[in-house]
């Protein structure tokens, strides 16, 4: 089941996991993520670096939960090469709220 002090597949990069305060009242006072922001709407998005072919772009878009669920999203700290490409064979995604591995080139954010 999900407890009230379980990260959500909502808050990822939205959150802070860690600031929270300690004792009865752990995880349930949130502290923005370091890169969150609240758009026009005051849903909080995240910063994601966009992907075309398989290389990491210096392009960053703001995405919410509802529209990162459309996107395949690499997680920011896999290995990349000097030339801003993915160094394995196969990366592991975020697709739908679901982990896989797939190849680099349908990788769209990171």
């Amino acid at each position: 089941g999900f407890e009230v002090r379980d990260v959500h597949a909502t808050q990822y990069g939205r959150v802070c996991p860690i600031e929270t305060p300690e004792g009865p009242n752990i995880g349930l006072i949130n502290s923005l993520a370091c890169y969150a922001r609240t758009n026009e709407y005051g849903f909080l998005e995240t910063a994601y670096r966009k992907v075309v072919d398989g290389k990491v772009t210096e392009e960053v878009e703001y995405l919410s939960a509802i529209e990162e669920g459309r996107y395949v999203i690499a997680q920011a700290n896999y290995a990349l090469n000097a030339m801003n490409e993915f160094k394995a064979d196969l990366v592991s995604v975020r697709f739908q709220n679901e982990f896989t591995m797939i190849t680099p080139d349908k990788v769209q954010y990171m």
